[in-house]
Formats: structure tokens, C-alpha cells, sequence
């Protein structure tokens, strides 16, 4: 039995294939189109899930979408009549869009899956509400046979917090808030706020808090969200604009913070870093009263998170060692990409009711490396198609080489196997360097990424060295957790260098592993384990033999405004536009300096903004 499940039409658009309920494949569209967080009907993304099964739409039972349009429609006009006149310009500029395409998307979507078979019948088509959808990618692939699910977004149809149930094949939702009451859109006013791009800009307000200080959260709790002490919460419409407007925050709320909405691009100063760490303080706040309330009303001690919110690994750290629950478990593609997948498995379960079989130890994501890869003679094609000089080494040579360019400050392209599904790269599409130089995280963000200099890098670290150099003693396969550095890694502070503040405390090497500890010694942590990713596991303990450190620099190998890189053209690609200085893919290694197609390649590009 075949599963193809999509989302489609708002963010982040995917597809997920199941078989019998294996996850067998699973991309998001930007991957194929280059265009970041494309949103369109996710054809490319489709042709390779069905292709990596060898299967075709007629060999697929169901056709499953991850929302139910009527009931966002619904909510549309019911929040137009509640506010009414105050949102007729945003809904004289939404209703287009929705009666051509958005309110009949039944008929959209059953005529693009007629274009690859034109006989698809409309009843092998369904629909699973938004957070049904997230519920259920974040419950059946967990190693947990029961769990509490917890789903935080921005909104779905009309929820924006729910909690269910699962026990082995079922899934209930049990709790609920409903929109305009939201989490996700308190975090992204504050993005919009601090000049940065509503559902992408988020993890930088999160990057960014570190550097201030929480001197608005009481500001916030006064007059934005009335917390209770269960985590459910009301917002202060008065403050924001997004029920009626075409902005995130209103004059009334600019009022508040003493001046209007940074520009993006435009200087950052320390009051945008106290408002970072203001938001991202109290949505601690809000999601770990929750998850207690949670607990003692359900006595569950397994919790699984999905949802946009989920993907605030600050705030799953604080959870993770508030000590309610003995697991977590998150969704490593927890935004709507991931609705794809969830959708897929709703109806796998609940539709068919499919037995489920829990794993053991290990969850049903596969290390979430579900995309395409490539075989090395394909591999060697397309960089001879490129122009490219490149070795073919042996596979402890190419270890050997790779282990030695990165010992040597060098970063280091890394391509290897199947292609990460969601935001983070896991050692599939990466680019590495060594954690313990002071000057990798700075040449990074600038050199290589063309980003901000304030942004932190993740450290990539061998699952059994762990807590040898962190306080997280447990698994974090999909860099969702942080935890801070231990205490006999750290490096201790002048008195004149506890005086620092904002972007200044960046210069302060914080412990053995500068490149990878943040300025409040927390990490943004990935366990690398054997049983799914042995190539990558076996490259931390080449550089361990070598420098006694089993931790490497891990950032997604694509430059701002770009998504990840999906092939090896656009890895040399990359590459050639950058500064990164050696390339590994596949068995293919290379040195920038013996590249003879220089010329080809402009380092003068425009970026885009993300």
C-alpha cells in the first residue's frame, strides 16, 4: 500500500511517499526549483519520491493533503466579519487569490495529478486538517509506542496549540487554542519587529538572543499574552495586525517598543537583541508551563513536538531538562514540509487503520536522509560535465584527505548519500570546519555563507563522545536540542570581557570548541550516529584520531537566500563561488586550488535576503 502525501500552496511545499508504512522518500520542492521556500505545486518533489520507489501515481492508494482549505476559507471570513472594517484591505487582496485557486483546491490539485495520469480518480484524493497532519509526523515515526504529541505553529486551518494522544496506531487530539491566539505569530511579530522575514527569519531572532537581554519580557506579559499557568494564553489583539492588516505588528505595539519596525538590512543594535531575548524568553516560558501542565494531566512520560514552534531548539532544550518527561522526540521536519509526511501517515493509520510497528530504539525517519542521491559514476559524469579536476580516492583516503583539510582551517564541502528532509543538514549536504579554530564561525558567516556575523554554527558530535563535551547526555540526531558545553570544556572570562555586550562579546573564544559554543556556552547540538550516517560518523573519528576532537563545525552547504544544494553540479557550483576549499562528493575529492574553471564563476553575486 502506497501513501503519497503533499503540501502545497502556503510555505515550504513537499511531498512524502510511504510504502506499507515505510517512509521510503520525502523532498521539499526549493531543493529542485532553487527557489527558497517555494510554495508551488511540488511536482519535481513527487517525480522523485514515486521514482525512488520505482513507482508511478497508479501504483499510488491515496493522494493525502496536509490541510483542509474550506476550513481555512472559514477562517478567513469569520476573522473578516469579527474585525470588520478594520481588515477590508488585506481581505480585498486576499479574495482573489482564494476564489481562483485556494477555495477549490480540490479541483487544482486533482488536475495537476492528472497531468501525469490523466485517469487519477478524484477518490484516491484526501484531505487531513493541518495539525492532524503535524500530530502525525511528529507521533508514528517516534521510537515511542505511546507518547504525548504536542503541535505549536503559527496557525493551520483555525488551531494554533494542540496536544493528543497516541497510542500505537491511533492518535487523538484532546486540546486545543485557536487562532488569533498563536505562539508561532507572537515570534514571528517579533521577527517582522527586529527586520527579519516572517517564516524564515525566526531562528535568527533565536541566533540573536544570546547577545541581549530580557529587559521587555515583563513588557510583553503586561500587555501582549496573558500567560496562565497551565501554558495556555491569549494574545492582545490591540498590539497586532495580522488578523486585518498586511503587516505582523501595528502602530500601537511600535508605540510600546519606542520606535517603528527595523528595516531589514539596517543596522542591528542592542535593543533588537533584548527584544529577541524578551520573545524568546517568555515563549520558554509558555511552551515548558504547557508541557508540565501536560504531564500531570496526562502522567504520559514520552513527548513528541512538531509544529514551526518545535523547531526552537532553545526552547526543547529547556523542556528536555525541566525533567517532566523522561523522552523527547521531534520531528526533524517540523514546519509544513513535514506536513507532507504527516499527512501521508494520518491516513496510512487512521484512514486504513494500518497496525503501526514501533522500531525499538531508533525512530522511522532514517536520519531523516530521505532525498535524492547519487551513484559515483553518476557523481563523476556530472563534475566532468562541470569542468571539474577531482580525485576518486579510496574510501579511507577520501577520510583521510577530508580529516586533514579540515585539521588545517580549511572548510570543507561535504556531499555524501541522500539528501536531509527539513531545514537542518546532518552531514548529507554540509559544510564543515574545524570547531576549535576562533576564527572559523566569523569566516563562515562571511566568507563562505555571505550572512550575518552574529549567526552560530552547530556542532556535529560522534554519539558516544557527547557528554564528554556537553551537558546533553542523549540522542540529537536532527540538531533540535541545545545544551551547553560542559563546564571543563569552557574557557574563563577576563574581567574586562564580562563587560561586553551585544555583537562585541562575539570576539571571546568561549571553550576548546569556539567555533561551535555560542556566547551563553550553549550548542546547537547533533549526535552523529553509525546505524544512519556511517560515512559521516566515520569522518569525526578520523578527525578525532587526529586531533582528539570528535566534534565538527556543521552548517547546510548553500549560501543566503538559497536553498540547500541538492546535486553535485550545484555542490561545484557552490563551491567555485565561495570560499570554501575543498569538496568532497561522493568518492570525488577536491582542491579549489587545481580548478582550472575559475573564470566561469563570479563571486560578485547579489543574495538574496532569508
Amino acid at each position: 500500500m502506497r501513501m503519497l502525501g503533499i503540501s502545497a500552496f502556503y510555505h515550504d511545499s513537499a511531498a512524502a511517499l510511504l510504502r506499507d508504512g515505510e517512509i521510503i522518500a520525502a523532498a521539499q520542492e526549493e531543493r529542485f526549483t532553487r527557489k527558497k521556500h517555494d510554495a508551488g505545486y511540488p511536482r519535481n518533489a513527487i517525480d522523485y519520491c514515486l521514482g525512488q520507489d520505482r513507482a508511478t501515481l497508479r501504483d499510488v492508494d491515496h493522494v493525502v493533503f496536509y490541510d483542509k482549505p474550506f476550513l481555512k476559507f472559514e477562517r478567513l471570513l469569520e476573522t473578516y466579519l469579527t474585525f470588520a472594517p478594520r481588515g477590508f484591505q488585506s481581505f480585498r487582496q486576499a479574495m482573489p487569490l482564494w476564489i481562483k485557486e485556494k477555495l477549490f483546491q480540490k479541483k487544482l490539485l486533482t488536475d495537476n495529478l492528472r497531468d501525469m495520469w490523466d485517469a487519477f480518480p478524484e477518490d484516491r484524493l484526501l484531505f487531513v486538517e493541518h495539525h492532524q497532519s503535524h500530530a502525525a509526523s511528529a507521533f508514528y515515526p517516534s521510537p515511542f509506542e505511546e507518547a504525548l504529541v504536542l503541535t505549536m505553529d503559527g496557525v493551520g486551518e483555525w488551531t494554533t496549540t494542540s496536544a493528543a494522544i497516541g497510542r500505537g496506531n491511533r492518535l487523538e487530539i484532546f486540546k486545543e487554542i485557536h487562532f488569533p491566539h498563536s505562539l508561532g505569530l507572537l515570534y514571528s511579530a517579533f521577527t517582522y519587529y527586529t527586520g527579519f522575514r516572517v517564516n524564515s527569519g525566526e531562528y535568527k531572532v533565536m541566533g540573536l538572543a544570546p547577545y541581549g537581554n530580557p529587559r521587555y519580557a515583563q513588557t510583553i506579559y503586561d500587555h501582549l499574552i496573558d500567560l496562565k499557568e497551565d501554558g495556555s494564553f491569549r494574545l492582545d489583539q490591540d498590539y497586532f495586525d495580522y488578523c486585518t492588516g498586511l503587516r505582523m505588528t501595528n502602530d500601537r505595539f511600535h508605540t510600546l517598543f519606542g520606535s517603528p519596525p527595523r528595516e531589514p538590512e539596517e543596522k542591528l543594535e542592542q535593543r533588537h537583541m533584548d527584544l529577541a531575548a524578551s520573545v524568546q524568553v517568555v515563549v520558554e516560558e509558555a511552551v515548558r508551563r504547557m508541557a508540565r501542565s501536560l504531564a500531570r494531566e496526562t502522567g504520559q512520560r514520552n513527548l513528541c513536538l512538531a509544529g514551526g514552534v518545535a523547531l526552537n531548539c532553545v526552547a526543547n532544550g529547556k523542556v528536555l531538562r525541566d525533567g517532566v518527561f523522561d523522552n523527547i522526540w521531534i520531528q526533524p521536519a517540523s514546519g509544513d514540509a513535514g506536513g507532507a509526511l504527516g499527512a501521508a501517515l494520518a491516513a496510512y493509520y487512521w484512514h486504513k487503520g494500518q497496525p503501526r510497528r514501533v522500531t525499538g530504539a531508533l525512530d522511522a525517519m532514517k536520519g531523516s536522509y530521505l532525498g535524492p542521491e547519487f551513484a559515483q559514476t553518476d557523481i563523476e559524469q556530472r563534475l566532468s560535465g562541470e569542468g571539474a579536476t577531482f580525485h576518486v580516492l579510496s574510501d579511507a583516503d577520501l577520510l583521510d584527505a577530508c580529516a586533514s583539510a579540515l585539521e588545517d582551517g580549511k572548510a570543507l564541502g561535504w556531499f555524501q548519500g541522500r539528501m536531509e528532509f527539513g531545514p537542518r543538514a546532518l552531514g548529507g549536504r554540509s559544510i564543515l570546519g574545524d570547531p576549535r579554530s576562533p576564527t572559523m564561525q566569523t569566516t563562515l558567516n562571511l566568507k563562505v555563507k555571505f550572512r550575518e556575523s552574529f549567526r552560530p554554527f552547530a556542532p556535529s558530535v560522534l554519539r558516544e563522545d557527547v557528554a564528554d563535551w556537553f551537558n546533553l547526555n542523549g540522542d540529537s540526531p536532527y540538531m533540535l536540542l541545545v545544551d551547553d558545553v560542559v563546564e571543563r570544556r569552557r574557557k574563563a572570562m577576563t574581567a574586562e570581557e564580562q563587560t561586553l555586550f551585544g555583537i562585541e562579546k562575539l570576539k571571546v573564544p568561549r571553550s576548546e570548541i569556539p567555533a561551535v559554543t555560542h556566547v551563553d556556552y550553549s550548542a546547537r547540538i547533533q549526535t552523529v550516529h553509525r546505524e544512519t550516517n556511517p560515512r559521516y560518523h566515520a569522518l569525526l573519528t578520523r578527525f578525532k584520531a587526529r586531533t582528539g576532537c570528535p566534534v565538527l563545525v556543521n552548517t547546510s552547504f548553500n549560501v543566503r537566500g538559497e536553498p540547500i544544494v541538492c546535486t553535485p553540479e550545484e555542490a561545484y557550483q557552490r563551491f567555485m563561488r565561495t570560499n570554501i576549499e575543498a569538496l568532497a562528493v561522493g568518492n570525488c575529492f577536491l582542491r579549489k586550488e587545481e580548478q582550472t574553471t575559475g573564470s566561469r564563476f563570479a563571486k560578485t553575486e547579489r543574495f538574496e535576503a532569508d
